[in-house]
């Protein structure tokens, strides 16, 4: 996670440099749409202190976003993400060591209210809504290794989920450097009954992206 904050860090100096000399054209108060595609970093959390321990997973993320300006300084950003979440976790069973991992797939769809200080820095805040359309889970010991996939159709698992999401853009013209970090408002596990450990799911996220202007 520091090399990332420091190669963030890197383009950003990059970014300013290019504007500085090329002096190109402030954009920010036109409507813009674009593609993105990056990484997650996720791992799990419990607002009611139950014991649950895990470790922080990668996953994929990517998706399309509209930029819709309210002059030079503010705008709002709807986005359509697929965005994988989930943890991992390690302990011993009858003296044999094992790995869980637990993939999570969703369809998060962010609205952010964008604040926009110079043409190339935004600052985004906003809601989240996230769908789970997928989860795949995989222990692995010494001696096997099962891997299920489940499609909630009969588990008490929620599905429907309200996120917080914050963070920034940087860009230089057509191109989108992004990064976030989102917290879930609501616990996984419906009303308590599913079999499932409770926990809400934490995350940072960085993706590029391409940036199309309307004309």
């Amino acid at each position: 996670m520091k090399k990332l904050i420091l190669t963030i860090a890197a383009v950003t100096s990059l970014i300013v440099t290019s504007n500085a000399q090329n002096n190109e054209t402030d954009f920010r108060d036109k409507l813009s749409f674009g593609l993105k595609a990056g990484i997650n970093y996720s791992n799990v959390y419990d607002s009611k202190g139950e014991e649950f321990k895990a470790s922080p997973k990668f996953g994929l993320a990517g998706g399309a976003f509209l930029a819709i300006p309210f002059g030079k300084y503010f705008g709002l950003q709807p986005e359509a993400l697929i965005s994988q979440k989930g943890f991992s976790a390690t302990g011993r069973i009858l003296g044999d060591s094992y790995k869980f991992t637990r993939t999570t797939t969703y369809v998060d769809l962010p609205l952010f209210f964008a604040l926009k200080p110079s043409e190339f820095f935004t600052i985004m805040v906003g809601p989240q809504y996230s769908y789970l359309i997928h989860q795949t889970d995989v222990f692995a010991n010494a001696s096997t290794s099962i891997a299920q996939e489940t499609e909630f159709q009969n588990d008490n698992i929620r599905k429907n989920t309200l996120c917080v999401v914050g963070g920034f853009d940087l860009t230089m013209k057509h191109i989108v450097l992004s990064a976030r970090a989102g917290w879930d408002l609501q616990n996984n596990n419906g009303d308590g009954t599913s079999t499932t450990p409770r926990y809400k799911n934490a995350w940072y996220q960085a993706t590029i992206g391409y940036r199309f202007y309307r004309q």
